[in-house]
């Protein structure tokens, strides 16, 4: 005996939106609209390339973000010195409460993998666009 087909399907969950289209969302921001790889910071990211770039926001991730409670959480990310800084500030990924109002990923335990690269990932987007702009 056949079943009829099901006269509800269900609705497949809305995609889960592209890395440009959140930073363009985060962008709209007033705050974070004002940040933009600069002299000294836009040199380091031409220069260093997007492999060393990334390695770098891997690190800093790991040692500044990634912990259930980073030191100084909220004021551990510098406004300027390293590209992946001024990204940070740039994409609501600084500290562990702009992860979670902007990103979705809660406080107070560690970092998981996946989180750990899809931060790493909007950083070095922001960057290539910001290097991309500025050429």
């Amino acid at each position: 005996m056949m079943s009829s087909p099901d006269p509800d399907p269900p609705t497949p969950a809305p995609a889960a939106p592209s890395l440009d289209q959140k930073l363009d969302a985060v962008a709209r921001h007033p705050f974070r609209a004002k940040f933009h790889l600069r002299g000294r910071d836009l040199a380091t990211a031409r220069l260093k390339g997007p492999s060393t770039i990334r390695w770098h926001a891997y690190d800093l991730v790991a040692r500044r973000l990634a912990p259930a409670e980073p030191y100084k959480d909220g004021k551990q990310t510098p406004y300027r010195g390293h590209p992946v800084f001024v990204a940070q500030h740039a994409t609501a990924t600084c500290c562990r409460t702009c992860l979670k109002r902007w990103h979705g990923i809660p406080k107070g335990r560690e970092l998981n993998r996946a989180e750990h690269a899809y931060v790493v990932d909007v950083i070095c987007r922001w960057i290539e666009r910001e290097v991309a702009a500025a050429s």
